[in-house]
């Protein structure tokens, strides 16, 4: 059930007013909420509702053991555990034909018999969403960032309230199961934000992200033999800006729907192609992610607490094991390590010292040109279908002599505007929410409705799955 569907439309209207006509049964309504939130995971794949319910009170029960048991080598262990049996649900299912098959060439190459049969494993949508956030609930409990065990009802809801469910934002435990004890008043929500921003993500996913897959990328991506050098470096800023729009338009229309029933989501995207490093670039691009990443493997490995050359080798194994997080192929695990080789490099030249506030002007502009270059140069490996094509890919830049072809005037300005995007004041949802705080908010809703007709008809024939999906 994808966000700009008519289905989904009809789904979110009847769960939006039942859920708020329960206000006065927060049991129920809950209850109500954990159900529909099912529903809309079934109608990816019924088979793996069980999963779901399975990790969910997995670590709800995880969690409860390692509150109650006092002493640490013992709490160790458990969410020592704990994270393991999460991490190898997530591994066998996403991972397990990615090792088999490097496996089997192995044996292959050192003629040391049969191949492996391999299993139709099928990846189940969200898997790794509702993994980490199972992960941040038992170690939460164990760093003692939440005061007590929440109830299953709370950690079943946590764990597949519908919007996040996935493709995230990833949400905190010790950040929304406060939320769910303590529930907003109507009167809080921030209806005119949360129809800003799902109106914003509508428009980036169905006109450009969209438009710029089947007008620009996926014809390059498929077969770059057939491009030239420029129509593929413009392709490449093309998926660039696809890759935007269409992840940070999800998390904006999650973060606006779970606004409208009553629950705060972090912030997941801050003009990213602005960064003048790569440490700023991380620290705006999938925020939950990379903030995740962070606060739950960096520091377990270490962090920065043992020296430069320990604290480099976390830096760089965190960036291969969220590169590899994001898909079983090679493509992503050199995705990360370039990352991770560029982070440690940035850190050895600057030590620490990149701030904006202490660059001048150009030195400002030359690091966001050089950090968007090579975000854009790592993003032929995240695209591509394997390292043969990648290979292809990287190819065909030598191939100067053919010309432009792709760079029509309609795909150019989608990459155009896409770009443009980052240049807005950063607060600019604030901005018109404060200009507009005097338009009554049915008047809102009447032009929150015209607004997605009309972004409806904009974009393309069909609605394409978010990237994000596949991971």
């Amino acid at each position: 059930m994808l966000f700009p569907t008519l289905d989904f439309g009809l789904f979110f209207l009847g769960v939006f007013a039942l859920s708020w006509a329960l206000l006065k049964l927060p049991r129920t309504r809950l209850a109500f909420l954990i159900a529909a939130s099912y529903g809309f995971y079934a109608a990816w794949d019924w088979r793996f509702c069980a999963l779901l319910g399975g990790s969910s009170v997995f670590n709800w029960f995880m969690g409860r053991q390692i509150h109650r048991n006092q002493d640490e080598r013992a709490r160790k262990f458990l969410v020592g555990a704990a994270v393991a049996v999460n991490l190898s649900t997530l591994g066998f299912f996403k991972y397990y034909n990615f090792f088999l098959d490097n496996l089997n060439r192995l044996i292959e190459t050192l003629h040391l018999g049969h191949d492996i049969q391999y299993l139709d494993v099928i990846l189940p949508v969200g898997i790794s969403f509702f993994t980490f956030h199972g992960i941040s609930y038992v170690v939460d409990i164990y760093r003692r960032k939440i005061d007590r065990p929440s109830s299953l009802l709370h950690i079943l809801f946590y764990i597949a309230f519908f919007p996040q469910l996935v493709a995230g934002p990833i949400v905190r435990a010790s950040h929304f199961l406060p939320q769910i004890a303590n529930p907003v008043s109507p009167a809080d929500i921030r209806a005119r934000r949360a129809f800003l921003l799902i109106l914003g993500g509508l428009f980036k996913k169905v006109v450009l992200a969209n438009y710029l897959a089947s007008n620009l990328v996926d014809d390059a991506f498929f077969d770059p033999t057939q491009y030239g050098a420029w129509d593929l470096l413009f392709a490449d800023y093309g998926y660039a800006a696809q890759i935007y729009c269409d992840f940070s338009a999800y998390t904006d229309i999650a973060i606006g729907v779970a606004a409208l029933f009553g629950y705060r989501f972090p912030w997941n995207f801050n003009q990213p192609y602005r960064a003048i490093g790569l440490q700023d670039f991380w620290r705006r691009w999938h925020i939950s992610l990379s903030s995740w990443l962070r606060d739950y493997l960096y520091i377990s490995l270490g962090g920065n607490r043992h020296g430069s050359l320990k604290r480099y080798r976390n830096l760089f194994a965190t960036m291969v094991l969220g590169g590899l997080w994001h898909g079983a192929s090679w493509n992503f695990v050199i995705w990360g390590s370039l990352h991770g080789a560029a982070l440690v490099l940035e850190h050895l030249v600057f030590k620490d010292r990149l701030q904006a506030a202490a660059l001048s002007l150009p030195q400002r502009v030359l690091g966001t040109f050089v950090t968007l270059q090579f975000t854009c140069f790592t993003w032929i490996f995240f695209r591509a279908a394997d390292l043969p094509h990648a290979a292809a890919y990287f190819s065909g830049f030598a191939r100067l002599g053919r010309p432009l072809t792709l760079a029509t005037p309609f795909n150019l300005s989608l990459v155009g505007l896409a770009m443009a995007l980052h240049f807005l004041p950063p607060d600019w949802v604030g901005r018109v929410e404060q200009a507009t705080r005097r338009v009554p908010l049915f008047v809102w809703g009447g032009l929150a409705g015209a607004g997605i007709v009309v972004i409806d008809s904009l974009g393309p024939t069909g609605v394409a799955p978010f990237i994000y999906f596949q991971f």
